[in-house]
């Protein structure tokens, strides 16, 4: 069975009042356990994006200064 921890925030008084229209009390835990899953799931997904980005965005430099080295080795060879 899961751990389970008791949390007090705030929410504005619109979405505390859908919340409580639309989910049963037995039921909001579990909905707000989802929501909060999903979207920590895409922060995830998005920070992933962007090192991988990063990451290319590096190795596309290195490999730029790699050519650039090598184009210089092989011009000099071409007299």
């Amino acid at each position: 069975m899961v751990k389970t921890l008791k949390l007090n925030f705030t929410v504005p008084e619109d979405i505390a009042r859908e919340l409580k229209n639309r989910i049963t009390k037995s039921k909001r835990s579990a909905f707000v356990t989802e929501a909060v899953r999903s979207r920590l799931a895409e922060l995830k997904k998005k920070q992933l994006e962007q090192e991988l980005e990063e990451g290319y965005q590096a190795r596309y430099e290195e490999d730029a200064e790699m050519n650039q080295d090598w184009e210089k080795v092989t011009l000099e060879n071409i007299d």
